[in-house]
């Protein structure tokens, strides 16, 4: 895979992953749930990524894998900002969950990489 298709590859599954979470804040903002949104969304998209990072993202490197922790995580920030914050204007958006969602986002590409890059050495 080229450094062009190691670059789309990444964007598109950051924007997809950030766009199901986007999605499901959205259905549930209509819900009695709308005070723990970043709660309940949490679990199922560790979930997703987790499978995301296993069965989609493959790197050579560990830090091909801090690459896409760091690019997925700018894209959750830019994106939320400008289509929670600025679009739906929603002025308390940054709390506690929304900081776990993003450390979660940076940290989990990272973790998976140094799993999957052991288990490549150990073979």
């Amino acid at each position: 895979m080229n450094k062009i298709q190691i670059l789309k590859n990444t964007l598109f599954w950051g924007f997809i992953l950030w766009l199901i979470g986007w999605a499901l804040g959205v259905v549930l903002f209509m819900t009695p749930l709308k005070s723990v949104i970043g709660w309940v969304i949490t679990p199922i998209g560790v979930i997703i990524t987790l499978w995301v990072l296993i069965k989609k993202i493959e790197r050579e490197e560990f830090m091909c894998f801090f690459g896409v922790g760091l690019i997925w995580t700018i894209m959750a920030v830019v994106l939320d900002y400008i289509f929670n914050v600025k679009l739906f204007n929603i002025s308390n958006y940054y709390k506690f969950d929304i900081y776990l969602y993003y450390l979660l986002t940076f940290l989990l590409p990272i973790c998976v990489g140094w799993y999957k890059i052991k288990l490549k050495t150990k073979k």
